[in-house]
């Protein structure tokens, strides 16, 4: 069978949606939806009309029409089994029928012919596949929008930084200007003006965000004595004002840092940097899980894919050998243009018309996997959050971690567990690793750098107002450069002689949802 197009029309002929499989000409796809009406006759019930060259194969749809376009050599019968798959797709997108509906949900009626043709030939879907794969999540825009939300929170951190310089260097300035206009600790009266700022200590200044406790400085109220009443805002003019300020704000949950305790920060783990060849490779996983807080796994979910970037044209006739030690039912799905015999037979992806070269400086997907399943001993990082009542309104936590895949390494691991609407921070008792109390989301967020074989599991104990269904769902996120699924890509290599070509390669696995409920 050999299918030329797929069109919705109506019952005069105009073309809604029209999808060719073969290289047609516009003109020619027009002529031959514009012959079929003319072509029906009345009082005969027949699905299909056949002409010198082509063969129609329809189906009503109300006031609209299914229509196939194929040779006079295809069968029948698996014309018919076809249209029927196709009149099964439109009511998944179009529920009545209407000319302002079909195109406005033309781009997805595509998409969704594509999935049950290519190139001619019908491929091995159901109807269920094909909405699996039509609403399969664009990896591609993930990292496009994971990537901008980094460029911008490193644009935030750089003006906040840009800020405190600035204001650093004008509080200096003015601390210098006070001492050449004869601020001293004589017995003037500050700038030589009665009741002026030059009275108190200290001087007004712009509060902010990090506010360190060291840098408010106490004058001796002695060695500057005003020569009129000072009636000027005084900041820091006192210790225990300062002591009193900064106790406030930390009981408000705020992060207070003082220059004579260093502050701990989480050293983010780089990625090494891949020198990028004219053929580079990326293997992508997303991680979902869902499990219980009593134990059990409610679904685990792994969606991965290799990425073909090619920047050189010369190197598009290439084939790329792709090896899966895996022994977990993995589901593996090519690309239509792939050549699904090659890949069967030795494990390699190349192009199926051997005469086209793979595209160019564009990300191709050309290989996708799946792994399902609910089986608790495939998850990577087990958590096990254990809240106990201690009978004054509040719960004494325990949560760890365990590392369950020994082989795998974790990278910039955040768990975040929630507390009780408008409760005090908490009381953490013991803690291996970093916590910050985060009070505008009212969590307490758990960061570990690095999660490996030789440090697998650590646990942090604290108590805070709530009952036990407060701390939960309790999420998961962490990156990896290591993927999931067993899968490696062996080589490249030319499809003229079959030598080796140059290729860089590098590997993401990063968590979609990790909930534990």
């Amino acid at each position: 069978m050999v299918l030329l197009a797929a069109a919705v029309c109506t019952k005069s002929g105009k073309a809604l949606v029209s999808r060719q499989f073969v290289e047609m000409t516009k003109s020619r796809i027009e002529g031959l939806l514009a012959a079929f009406p003319k072509l029906m006759t009345t009082g005969r019930q027949h699905t299909f009309v056949e002409t010198e060259s082509v063969r129609y194969v329809y189906q009503p749809l109300d006031r609209l029409y299914m229509l196939l376009i194929t040779t006079r050599a295809s069968n029948i019968l698996e014309d018919l089994e076809t249209l029927r798959l196709f009149s099964r797709v439109i009511p998944e997108y179009c529920r009545n029928m209407e000319e302002s509906e079909i195109l406005e949900n033309s781009f997805h009626l595509i998409f969704a012919f594509d999935e049950i043709v290519a190139l001619g030939y019908r491929e091995s879907v159901n109807l269920a596949q094909i909405r699996t794969f039509v609403e399969m999540d664009s990896h591609e825009e993930k990292v496009y929008r994971a990537v901008r939300e980094t460029q911008e929170r490193e644009a935030r951190t750089k003006m906040k930084e840009k800020a405190k310089e600035l204001q650093r260097k004008r509080y200096e300035e003015q601390k210098r200007g006070g001492k050449n206009q004869g601020y001293s600790g004589g017995n003037t009266g500050g700038f030589g003006m009665s009741g002026g700022f030059g009275g108190g200590s200290g001087g007004f200044t712009t509060p902010t965000e990090t506010i360190t406790a060291s840098t408010q400085e106490t004058r001796p109220s002695s060695t500057i004595k005003p020569s009129g009443p000072n009636r000027a805002m005084k900041l820091g003019s006192k210790a225990k004002d300062v002591d009193s300020f900064v106790d406030q704000l930390k009981s408000e949950g705020e992060r207070v840092v003082s220059s004579s305790e260093p502050v701990s920060k989480m050293t983010p783990v780089k990625t090494p940097q891949v020198d990028v060849e004219p053929i580079h490779i990326v293997m992508a996983e997303d991680l979902i899980v869902r499990a219980g807080r009593d134990g059990g796994l409610q679904n685990m979910e792994v969606q991965g894919i290799l990425k073909l970037r090619i920047t050189d044209s010369e190197h598009g006739f290439v084939k790329v050998q792709v090896d899966n030690t895996d022994t977990r039912p993995i589901q593996l799905q090519t690309h239509p243009n792939v050549d699904r015999d090659l890949w069967r037979s030795c494990g390699q992806i190349g192009m199926k018309m051997s005469n086209k070269p793979f595209p160019h400086n564009t990300d191709v997907g050309v290989l996708k996997w799946r792994f399902q399943t609910t089986d608790e001993s495939y998850v990577p990082l087990s958590i096990n959050c254990w809240p106990q009542e201690n009978g004054t309104g509040g719960c004494d936590v325990n949560i760890e971690y365990n590392l369950e895949k020994r082989d795998m390494e974790l990278n910039e691991v955040t768990i975040t567990i929630p507390l009780a609407s408008g409760a005090p921070p908490p009381v953490i008792n013991e803690c291996e690793g970093e916590h910050e109390y985060d009070r505008s989301h009212c969590a307490l967020v758990w960061r570990i750098p690095v999660i490996d074989k030789g440090s697998p599991t650590a646990s942090m104990d604290f108590t805070a107002r709530g009952v036990p269904d407060n701390f939960f769902p309790v999420r998961v996120s962490f990156n990896s450069p290591r993927p999931y699924c067993d899968l490696k890509v062996l080589g490249v290599v030319s499809t003229s002689d079959g030598a080796p070509v140059t290729y860089s390669h590098e590997t993401q696995l990063k968590t979609n949802v990790y909930e534990i409920d």
